[in-house]
């Protein structure tokens, strides 16, 4: 039987694990932040298509069924829209639909290319967050690792600290990445909406995970990117040279070096001023570094693909620093359209911390005291003090004849001082 210090200690702990999930002020819902990238929670007691902010989630449908989406790109809070029948309790008007938020299957709890509903009390693997579209995979949907049991048919555990793991998957193998090994991954789909992805698919940057049939599942060697070098053109009066012409041009112009030892050095000053004068100085040229699109993956990404032999799913993995890799010249920046989060990281918005998100359940009472007129708070420490004696005298019995209190005594003394009040 636990002992007096180890349910305070019990309670201490709780109020610690309550902090550090919950650590914000939920005092103002983000609908007038606008289209703004944030956490997003489904509720599935409210049965429809949308998601509510941080706050609302607590504030609004506290006591509702929830499903963290995590953050979402350009999304405005549903809660104070007329698309849910709940009202909103933090902001007081009601306001027409989000014309410009998107909803995937996440919005109807379903996930992955799997199309499975997220079930906690069942699932046992690592889910991973598509960078473009922002969905939920599977370790084993993305080739990373055999599809484990679930929780229902897994090994009993044999401790408290097996059943805190944060991954449940202790007792499994390793997988081809682990969540140290890269940054972000970009499903298949994506890539192959993105011709800037399919270019750096395979190099040192951008894991490819394929297999030969029949074989296991395994990361593509890279290969290194192959720069390739633009020429530009350059103006010279009204015609156009590529850098290349230019060069030939100021060979033929130049003094070489056994003439300019044999003869005066006016002469070679003159042939320089009279090239300065037909030309303007030389641009430097343009390098792009992006690499040609690699047979793997042109196999990969291909309608049809041209090896039978060959599987893979298409999604990549970007290693650390991916967004200094990519090449930035003139010509392949617009590539990237509107895939700006490829080139710098998005802000995302965060609740304002709560400030007494770390205080003790004895602390808030003490705060909420101060807060009180003092005729209230002196009927109440009346109270506490009743209830106090009262409780000493009924658990004293107990302490004398070292019986153990059992809930059904607990019952019975509130249930008595109920009738008494």
């Amino acid at each position: 039987m636990p002992s007096l210090q180890d349910l305070v200690n019990e309670q201490r702990a709780l109020e610690e694990e309550a902090s550090q999930a919950l650590p914000w002020s939920f005092s103002e819902c983000t609908y007038n932040k606008g289209y703004i990238r944030q956490p997003v929670f489904l509720c599935l007691t409210c049965q429809s298509p949308h998601g509510i902010c941080a706050a609302c989630s607590i504030a609004c449908h506290g006591d509702h069924e929830q499903v963290e989406l995590f953050p979402k790109r350009a999304f405005r809070c549903d809660c104070p829209t007329s698309s849910l029948s709940h009202q909103c309790t933090l902001h007081q008007t009601l306001m027409p639909p989000n014309e410009k938020n998107t909803y995937n299957q996440n919005y109807h709890n379903k996930f992955c290319r799997c199309g499975r509903q997220y079930l906690p009390s069942e699932e046992r693997e690592t889910m991973i967050q598509c960078l473009a579209c922002e969905d939920w995979y599977h370790e084993s949907c993305l080739n990373l690792r055999e599809r484990p049991p679930p929780r229902s048919e897994a090994p009993p555990r044999h401790s408290k600290a097996d059943d805190d793991a944060d991954s449940d998957t202790s007792d499994l193998p390793p997988g081809l990445l682990s969540e140290d090994e890269y940054d972000s991954m970009i499903c298949a789909d994506c890539v192959r909406k993105s011709p800037v992805l399919q270019r750096w698919a395979r190099t040192s940057g951008v894991k490819l995970v394929v297999r030969d049939k029949s074989e296991a599942w395994r990361v593509a060697p890279s290969e290194s990117p192959r720069d390739t070098v633009k020429e530009e053109t350059i103006d010279v009066g009204s015609t156009e040279q590529t850098s290349a012409e230019t060069d030939a041009v100021e060979d033929k112009g130049a003094v070489k070096p056994e003439q300019g030892l044999s003869g005066s050095s006016g002469t070679k000053r003159a042939a320089d001023d009279e090239l300065q004068e037909e030309r303007p100085l030389k641009k430097p040229r343009s390098l792009c570094h992006a690499p040609l699109q690699s047979a793997l993956s042109r196999c990969v990404y291909s309608p049809d693909n041209d090896n039978p032999a060959l599987e893979s799913a298409g999604d990549v993995f970007l290693m650390d620093g991916f967004r200094l890799r990519w090449c930035q010249c003139p010509d392949c920046l617009p590539d990237f359209g509107d895939q700006q989060y490829l080139l710098r990281e998005e802000d995302t918005y965060e609740p304002p911390d709560d400030p007494e998100a770390h205080m003790s359940i004895e602390e808030l009472g003490m705060r909420m005291l101060d807060r009180l007129p003092r005729d209230r708070v002196i009927d109440g420490i009346h109270a506490y003090n009743q209830l106090r004696d009262r409780l000493t005298t009924f658990l004293r019995p107990f302490t004398q004849e070292n019986k153990e209190v059992r809930q059904e005594d607990i019952e019975s003394f509130f249930s008595e001082l109920r009738a008494g009040r």
